[in-house]
Formats: structure tokens, sequence, C-alpha cells
């Protein structure tokens, strides 16, 4: 049983079909949802539903993600079925995935570039902080369909002591092959956390899905 789809989902913001824009928010390892959560607040933005499932035991999978993908199954592919599983729900409650931001940090992060590799669409945004695609070093990533403009936003850190800067500048272009409209941006020394610069970004993408600019 995939003990990911028991756990509470959190929302936060406007009721779902009273938004412009939702934003599915996927917090790091060894945290809860109150870590993305929090983000709320930084956004600073009207009109817009937050959701954020919760990870078993507050992790998606127990290894690195550039480990060899079945050191981390089936925790991963379970954690794959809880992502498909909430966005579907979201789709049959009739939110197209244009409207839809998908958000990710760290462990989140690495989870949401997977499942965008894995289910390609014209999403409203996806951001991803501090994360990149799972795979060791030398994969050679199946790349099926397209992200049709999808704009993408990768931050992170040259200095970060899990998510090498190599493995972000891999997935914007694998994204790009994809046919996203990806934005990179490297900060010198950061640490492990989120940026108001990188909430700056995000919010510009929340907003274009508000005013309904998905060209």
């Amino acid at each position: 049983m995939n003990i990911h789809l028991q756990q509470p989902v959190v929302t936060r913001g406007v009721p779902l079909m009273n938004a412009k824009a939702v934003v599915f928010m996927v917090h790091g390892r060894n945290q809860t949802t109150d870590y993305v959560m929090n983000l709320v607040d930084r956004l600073n933005l009207p009109d817009v539903h937050y959701v954020a499932p919760q990870a078993a035991e507050n992790s998606w999978y127990p290894k690195g993600f550039m480990e060899n993908l079945s050191e981390n199954e089936p925790y991963l592919s379970n954690s794959l079925d809880c992502y498909e599983h909430r966005i579907s729900e979201l789709a049959e409650l009739g939110i197209p995935k244009s409207k839809m931001i998908l958000l990710g940090f760290s462990q989140g992060a690495c989870l949401t570039a997977e499942y965008v590799l894995r289910n390609p669409e014209r999403y409203g945004g996806v951001i991803l902080y501090t994360g990149g695609i799972i795979g060791p070093l030398g994969t050679d990533w199946n790349m099926r369909g397209s992200l049709n403009g999808t704009p993408v936003f990768l931050g992170s850190s040259d200095v970060d002591e899990w998510v090498p800067e190599h493995r972000i500048h891999e997935t914007a272009n694998l994204f790009e092959k994809m046919g996203a409209n990806t934005k990179t941006v490297i900060y010198k020394g950061m640490g492990h956390l989120i940026n108001d610069a990188e909430i700056d970004f995000a919010r510009g993408i929340i907003r274009n899905v508000q005013a309904n600019k998905i060209g």
C-alpha cells in the first residue's frame, strides 16, 4: 500500500473554486508542510489556493537524489504516485494544468522535477528551489512529450552540500529541450534556504497565471 496517500494534505489561501492560481507545494527532507506553508506569507498574493501534501515520516525517499534509482525504491515510486494522485484530484475538480504552479524545495524540488519529466504538460509554472532531476551521474534521461512553454524557475547555490550546481544546469537544459521557458539563477555562497529574490521570481510566475498570461 502507498502510505503517502494516507498522509494529510494542508491547504491555505482562498477556496479552490475562487482561486486564480493554484500552487502545489512540496516540502524537503525531514520537513513538514509547515516549511513550505511559511512561503505563503512571503509570497503575499491574493486569489491563490495553496496545497501541500505531507510525506510519510517527513521524507519522500530515504537516500540522496543522485543515488541509483533502485536505492530509493519503492519510496520514490510511491511518492510520485502520491504526486500524481494529488494533481489528478485537482484536475478532477476542474483546475486546468495551466492554472497549477508546481513548487518544491530541496528533496521536494527533486521530486517535482522528476514528476514533471515523467508527466510533461503545459503547467502554469514550475518552481524548483535547490533541486533537480533524480538519478546518478551519467543518467540518460528519457524525454517524452512537451512542456509547451511552461515557465520553469531554478534557483540554487554554488556551494550547496546536497545539490551540486551541475545538476541544476542539467535539469534546466533538459527542460529546455522539452520546450520549457527556463530561468536559472545560481546564488554565490547561499545556504540551504529560499532567499527573497527567489520568492520574487515565484511571485512573477504566479501573477502571470492569475492574469491568464500562459502564452
